[in-house]
Parts: C-alpha cells; sequence; structure tokens
C-alpha cells in the first residue's frame, strides 16, 4: 500500500509540533541541547517549531496523511546569506535565555551549511516513534530526490548520528568528511547528495 503524502500548511502546525517533539525527545542532539529531561519536556516541542516555522516560511513541508510522518526542507539559494540568520538567537530565546547550548547548535551548523550552490536542505525528518520501521521517511524523501535529480539540483542534510548517516548514504547521500563536534557531545555528520547519486524509486 502507497503512502499518501501532502504539503502541510500553517494549520497543520501544531500536529506537527507534536509529532517532532515526540520523535525527537530522545535524539542525541536535543538530549544535548536539553540534558535535564523535565527542562526538556516543558521547552522541546516550542524549540523544534522553530525548524518548523522557517521550513514554512521558505520552504516546505511534507506530512503523511494520517499525521505519523513529516519532513521539513528549506530552498537554499547559492552564495552567502544576505541577511545574518536569527534562527539561533530565536532557537535560544525558545529554550531559555541561559541555555547557550540551543544557539550554539545553530551556530555551529550554520558554519559547516555549504553556500556555494543552491540546493534543498533537509532539516528535519520526524517519524512517531509508534511507525519507525515502516519506510515512511524514505517514502517522504524519495519525490523530493526525484525532483532533484530532474531538476538538476542538490541536497543537504545533517544526520545526528553515524547510525542514521549510515541510511542516508542508501538514498545517495556523503559524508562532507568533517563532523559538526558539540562541546562534550555527540558528532553531527553533514550529508551532501549531487543529483542523479545512486537509485532512486518512488514507492508511491
Amino acid at each position: 500500500m502507497g503512502v499518501r503524502i501532502r504539503q502541510a500548511g500553517r494549520g497543520d502546525r501544531d500536529t506537527v509540533v507534536g509529532l517532532l517533539d515526540e520523535a525527537f525527545m530522545h535524539d542525541p542532539v536535543s538530549s544535548w541541547v536539553f540534558p535535564d529531561e523535565d527542562d526538556r519536556r516543558k521547552v522541546h516541542g516550542a524549540f523544534l517549531g522553530v525548524f518548523l516555522d522557517s521550513a514554512l516560511a521558505g520552504g516546505w513541508v511534507d506530512m503523511t496523511e494520517d499525521g505519523t510522518a513529516a519532513a521539513l526542507w528549506l530552498h537554499v539559494p547559492a552564495g552567502p546569506p544576505e541577511e545574518d540568520d536569527d534562527t539561533p538567537v530565536r532557537m535560544r530565546e525558545i529554550a531559555g535565555p541561559e541555555n547557550e547550548r540551543a544557539e550554539l547548535v545553530g551556530r555551529l551548523t550554520g558554519e559547516a551549511h555549504p553556500h556555494d550552490r543552491a540546493h534543498a536542505y533537509l532539516m528535519l525528518i520526524a517519524v512517531s516513534p509508534r511507525h519507525q520501521g515502516r519506510g515512511l521517511g524514505t517514502a517522504l524523501i524519495l519525490p523530493v530526490l526525484e525532483r532533484c535529480d530532474r531538476d538538476g539540483v542538490p541536497a543537504y542534510l545533517e544526520a545526528s548520528s553515524e547510525r542514521s548517516s549510515r541510511l542516508y548514504e542508501r538514498l545517495g547521500f556523503a559524508f562532507t568528511g568533517r563532523t559538526v563536534d558539540l562541546p562534550d557531545g555527540p558528532h553531527m555528520y553533514p550529508m551532501w547528495r549531487e543529483p542523479g547519486a545512486g537509485q532512486v524509486t518512488s514507492r508511491g
């Protein structure tokens, strides 16, 4: 049975925030940003909502019709940003002014982000823990990669673990060679995909 996918709008914000909160509650990066689990449970969803708002404003969000999975994408143009990115500041404002890690993770990933070529940026992909292992994440990504291949557009992401980076390698992504090292925390794996890299076939 095919996976039905639609593009999310502002009216889906609460649903997608809830999904992001659930899916990333125990993610290595989220656990590093919010080492205290009680604190994480209080502000984690609102924190990830910053990324969702960016995707809704400057990209798009694909989600399954039943709300069990979503992918947040941005259109990133070539060249250095014309304006300073205030996302890291907003991340810290939401997480709490005393949480330096909330801003630092945004700045470190921003510094590693390539800007020499326009590309599609997969900010986050979330699958409800109760529905993982069913290929929903791949089903969300494949149509976008097919469009990238047709249009000659590269894609980029940061994997939050070495294990997840291996999963993305199957879709044609390649590690850029330098990790984003969070102080006293996990490593993130920037990955780039040239158009046409790997075999991409939609599953419906």
